[in-house]
């Protein structure tokens, strides 16, 4: 079944198992230098060139806005997404986070510049990812951590992903969420695309930056 109808692709080794090594190893060492930054005062922790700990979505754990090697990512899988979907698409902008344990990532959908998301999983303790192919609307209320589901919401299909593995969906379709992570750690990074011609896919190029790499409050 197509991506078009399923809204949903899993594709295995977008990137080799080497290479994710190689980006997972180089994440959790750059977590490393900001802690020791932060925690020393040595910059501010709203440096946005070093990651933040002050993500609501996920408190207290290490994101990312638009590092550049995965802003170089965003660019280097982008013909092999656009061949497996059968769609031209518009990067829009990369995010990417060290998941620690006890995380939840609530039932949720994405923003417009997330038309096309994905979850490419660099590295560290296996994580399942969940989404409702059904594309109905469970969320009752609530945002970022105080999300309150329909007692009777579809369960949704779980997602394993190997290091270099990658899952495809329509993020602002298609629920998704991860239940309680019980690993230590868990690098993934999600890349966002629009489709060409899509309403507000020129608008959202680069999430409304210049070009890649940027900070997320620099606009055009």
């Amino acid at each position: 079944m197509s991506f078009k109808r399923k809204k949903y692709l899993v594709v295995k080794k977008v990137i080799t198992k080497d290479m994710a090594n190689f980006i997972y190893g180089y994440f959790m060492m750059k977590r490393r230098v900001a802690r020791k930054f932060f925690d020393s005062r040595y910059i501010s922790p709203f440096e946005m060139g070093w990651g933040t700990w002050g993500d609501d979505q996920i408190p207290n754990t290490y994101a990312h806005y638009a590092d550049m090697v995965m802003e170089t990512l965003l660019e280097k899988v982008r013909p092999r997404m656009e061949k497996e979907i059968k769609l031209k698409l518009v990067p829009t902008y990369s995010y990417a986070r060290i998941y620690k344990k006890g995380d939840i990532l609530y039932r949720h959908t994405d923003r417009l510049s997330c038309e096309i998301s994905t979850t490419l999983h660099l590295g560290g303790d296996p994580w399942s990812i969940f989404l409702d192919p059904s594309g109905t609307n469970n969320i009752l209320s609530g945002f970022e951590t105080t999300t309150v589901v329909k007692p009777n919401a579809p369960k949704g299909i779980k997602i394993d992903l190997k290091p270099g593995d990658m899952l495809l969906y329509s993020g602002c379709k298609l629920e998704h969420w991860r239940e309680a992570f019980q690993g230590k750690n868990c690098a993934q990074v999600f890349l966002h695309y629009n489709k060409v011609g899509s309403p507000e896919a020129e608008q959202n190029r680069f999430d409304r930056r210049p070009f890649l790499g940027l900070p997320q409050w620099y606009k055009k």
